[in-house]
């Protein structure tokens, strides 16, 4: 099986993260066309009760997976990564075949009571059979991630992204005439399909790349597999308990907000419209730069186990050390283009500028963020997935209260809000870095940090003097989209002026590397 570096494998990812994204936003664009705010109403009623089944079955078992094959793959032993798997599919299998079941019987329940809108029973009951497919997939790409190889993760997403689109527009167009509740329904089938498709691929790419025969002797590795168990329950657990309590967090977020407002005199409709433009339209930006710190950690998860399995302490420091320089470098210009250029993109999206002074607010504060999963991630690859949940719960518990505090005085009121998340998610962060600084001995590289500073600060002011003082006969939207490259441009050249951007990292990128040798 072809194993990647933890750069290559890590720009696989960013690339397939970057393409998923772009099609996502397609096929929201196309079910919104087909089945109006409505429709996608319905739809999204149905999304939560998907994530948390999927969360509950999956167990955190794709990181437990990925980190035990890359330990076992470090030592040779075939024979565990066989066990690993079998007793991973065994686990997935059975909590699929309580979990798709409950979900049908519950479908009328949850409609009627929870939803308050019978309709979402169709949606609900259409999403029901990708819990399986779901459960089966995720143990392969922890597979494939162990292994070190992250083609089969990458193209599988683009794969499930691309069927999606192609059967959204059939699926919802030919259940349309029976229903609104219907198209939304049909909407699900094409997302189960999609993820059908992207398992099948998984599987045949296993089939002809696994170096073992999975089904001999498969029940007799099940019955001995109760150390396996317990050593992927070791990790799974403490890392589902971290999603439970984002889940749980995100789950009374509005609860607390609106009763906070309640108290400094907002009304009911002003507080759910400025809750809507801080969650709705400014969080979703903040956060886009995401995808290459998952990318990041997806990778870094079996880099470091392997690492550690050999006792490599020096290799674990180096591959943090370059997962955070990268993550600070991505979230970097995304700080500064979001600050800089808030209004002017907030406008363009969305007709209104309104959110865009949280975007400033809370844009600096956001690199604390773009660390935050690499370090999770470092914390689940050194057997310390149990700190990692104590921190979430830790960081959980300071941004409710500091929500409800802020929230509720008139001086505040949804800024408060905004304060909060900021606070919680910066203090998780150091709390990761804390924990990890007490079991390695890391250093810190303050130079690189001043230099990434220094670049964010030129180009802030840079940009922000091009904003305010070069008023080109253009519109606002082709003025902004011409200093947002430029301000990108002296980004770059700052990178290598300052030496943030290693000439060996970028050696080991397929499409540079003949220009970089040369």
């Amino acid at each position: 099986m072809t194993k990647q570096t933890f750069l290559r494998g890590t720009l696989i990812l960013i690339v397939a993260g970057f393409i998923t994204r772009i099609l996502g936003f397609i096929n929201r664009i196309v079910v919104a066309r087909f089945i109006g705010e409505e429709g996608v109403g319905l739809y999204m009623m149905a999304v939560p009760t998907l994530v948390l089944t999927i969360t509950i079955t999956q167990l955190g078992l794709p990181v437990a997976i990925s980190k035990l094959v890359a330990e076992a793959e470090a030592q040779g032993n075939h024979r565990k990564i066989k066990k690993i798997l079998i007793v991973s599919l065994a686990t997935t299998g059975t909590l699929s075949i309580i979990f798709t079941p409950a979900m049908i019987l519950l479908a009328p329940y949850l409609s009627t009571n929870l939803f308050t809108d019978p309709r979402t029973y169709y949606p609900l009951l259409a999403i029901a059979p990708v819990v399986p497919i779901i459960a089966i997939s995720s143990v392969l790409r922890g597979y494939f991630q162990g292994r070190q190889n992250m083609k089969p993760s990458a193209i599988s997403q683009v794969i499930e992204q691309v069927v999606r689109i192609s059967l959204v527009a059939a699926c919802t167009k030919a259940l349309l005439p029976y229903g609104i509740e219907y198209a939304a329904a049909g909407a699900m089938l094409s997302a189960v399909a999609g993820e059908l498709i992207s398992l099948l691929y998984m599987v045949f790419v296993f089939k002809n790349k696994k170096s073992f025969r999975l089904r001999k002797k498969f029940f007799s590795y099940v019955g001995e597999g109760k150390q396996t168990f317990n050593d992927l329950m070791r990790i799974a657990i403490p890392t589902t308990g971290s999603r439970m309590i984002g889940s749980i967090a995100w789950f009374f977020e509005p609860i607390v907000v609106a009763q906070s407002l309640a108290i400094a005199g907002v009304a009911t409709s002003l507080a759910t419209k400025q809750y809507g433009e801080l969650v709705g339209f400014a969080l979703p930006l903040l956060m886009l730069p995401s995808f290459i710190t998952y990318s990041l950690s997806t990778a870094l998860v079996p880099a470091i186990s392997e690492a550690a399995a050999k006792k490599n302490s020096i290799l674990i420091e180096h591959r943090l050390q370059q997962a955070l320089r990268l993550s600070f470098v991505s979230g970097g210009i995304a700080v500064v283009l979001l600050f800089v250029f808030a209004d002017p993109i907030m406008l363009f999206m969305y007709g209104s500028s309104k959110a865009a002074i949280y975007i400033k607010v809370m844009a600096p504060f956001f690199l604390f963020y773009y660390f935050q999963g690499p370090l999770q991630a470092t914390l689940q690859a050194l057997d310390l997935a149990k700190a990692a949940m104590i921190n979430s719960f830790i960081g959980a518990l300071v941004k409710t209260g500091v929500i409800f505090v802020l929230a509720s005085k008139p001086s505040f009121g949804i800024m408060g809000a905004a304060l909060g998340i900021v606070i919680g998610m910066m203090l998780v962060t150091m709390l990761h870095m804390a924990t990890i600084m007490k079991v390695l001995s890391y250093s810190l590289y303050v130079r690189d940090y001043v230099k990434s500073f220094i670049t964010m600060g030129i180009c802030t002011i840079s940009g922000k003097w091009m904003l305010d003082h070069w008023l080109l006969d253009l519109t606002l939207g082709k003025r902004s989209l011409l200093f947002i490259f430029l301000t990108c441009l002296l980004y770059i050249a700052l990178l290598f002026l300052f030496g943030l951007v290693k000439r060996e990292e970028l050696a080991r990128v397929p499409f540079l590397r003949r220009w970089i040798v040369k």
